[in-house]
């Protein structure tokens, strides 16, 4: 996710999986349009689906491994050891599928979860990717209560976050190849740019956001404010759209909401604060917190647990992305970033006084975050199927 300038063929540093592609260049953003109706003229909320809240049971848990080192430059060393920790607390809780770019590939990352991971709580898939960010490039899931497609996958385009980092070629086809690994129908909108950390439900009806991100014209210039708010009421089953502000310093995807705000129930958040008026971050995120004081969902006004924000990282000069509110809800854990600052242990009592009943684990992520992202930008949750007549 940092941007370095491209290298043509296949590095030496990558000789242990050496049948790497050379990625081909990406689709003019000029050929990108909004099409409401790309695949189906009925949407998935007329069909009764909705998005579940991520603390709903899971199925499984995808990710796309990391493997492309211009996102970690001169720490990628560092990132699979982190990477193989996160997999072996998250294989404690779920099945863990996970992209990989072909045959070579899949037998190194088998070799570097072998001590952390039973085998057989893996899946791999031989689905090549341009980076390993599988909250954004990967299909968001949706459900019903009934027998029948119980499940649908939403695929909507993907530009790397405004056209920043291509190639992105190889992710725009990572949703349909999800869908299909898993059997499960699909609902594609391949004109309309949606990341899946740039929103958060509660699973009962209300959806939050930020308007830096969805309103940027790097993403859909020609939909406005209600054209949006009309396709994620008709996308995930949702009645209220929760709009906050601005995002954190050094995130590059423009402001997504899992570095800000997360639900952890039907009408509560824990949202960041940054108490030091010096720091770039004081600002922003004490304007979502004054909305959020505002704000009612379901008739209720919000219950708001603040979460502290961890001590500046960086790499080198760059500011880094670092929020506690980047966890991962996962069964019977919730998976905590954290950075070796001292905000570290209260940030994970305070996420574990908010989902009783699971455990905090905390993850390393220092080199990590040196991508400009941590473990809710790596994953994407596969909701467990209902059961039919149950919601």
């Amino acid at each position: 996710m940092i941007p370095i300038s491209p290298r043509a063929g296949v590095s030496p540093r990558d000789s242990e999986y050496d049948s790497r592609p050379v990625l081909p260049a990406p689709e003019p953003a000029s050929k990108i349009r909004p099409e409401l109706n790309a695949d189906s003229t009925t949407w998935p909320s007329a069909l009764g689906y909705r998005m579940p809240a991520e603390w709903e049971p899971h199925e499984a848990t995808w990710l796309s491994w990391p493997h492309n080192r211009d996102s970690w430059p001169g720490v990628f060393e560092g990132v699979e050891p982190a990477m193989a920790s996160f997999v072996g607390a998250l294989a404690e809780c779920e099945r863990v599928h996970i992209n990989v770019l072909d045959a070579a590939h899949e037998g190194h990352v088998r070799n570097v979860l072998d001590a952390f991971a039973p085998a057989e709580r893996l899946s791999f898939h031989r689905f090549p990717t341009n980076d390993a960010w599988c909250r954004d490039h990967g299909a968001i899931f949706v459900t019903r209560p009934r027998a029948d497609a119980s499940r649908l996958a939403l695929d909507f385009d993907y530009n790397a976050w405004g056209g920043k980092y291509p190639p992105f070629d190889l992710d725009r086809k990572i949703g349909a190849l999800m869908a299909d690994a898993l059997g499960v129908p699909r609902f594609a909108q391949p004109g309309i740019v949606l990341e899946g950390g740039s929103i958060e439900v509660n699973g009962a009806g209300a959806l939050l956001t930020t308007e830096q991100c969805l309103l940027n014209p790097n993403r859909n210039p020609q939909l406005d404010r209600v054209d949006i708010e009309r396709i994620l009421r008709d996308a995930f089953g949702v009645t209220e759209i929760v709009w906050l502000g601005d995002g954190i310093e050094g995130d590059d995807t423009d402001g997504h909401i899992d570095d800000l705000t997360r639900f952890f129930a039907a009408h509560s958040v824990l949202t960041a604060m940054e108490p030091n008026r010096r720091d770039q971050n004081h600002a922003p995120l004490a304007a979502n917190r004054r909305r959020l004081a505002e704000l009612e969902v379901g008739g209720r006004a919000l219950e708001v647990v603040e979460l502290p924000m961890p001590e500046p990282q960086y790499l080198e000069t760059q500011r880094l992305p670092a929020s506690y509110a980047n966890f991962y809800v996962a069964n019977g854990a919730v998976l905590v970033p954290v950075f070796g600052c001292p905000q570290d242990d209260a940030a994970c009592a305070i996420i574990r006084g908010c989902f009783p009943g699971r455990r905090a684990v905390p993850v390393d992520c220092r080199v990590l975050v040196a991508g400009l992202g941590t473990l809710h930008c790596l994953t994407q949750q596969v909701p467990a199927a209902p059961s039919p007549g149950l919601r």
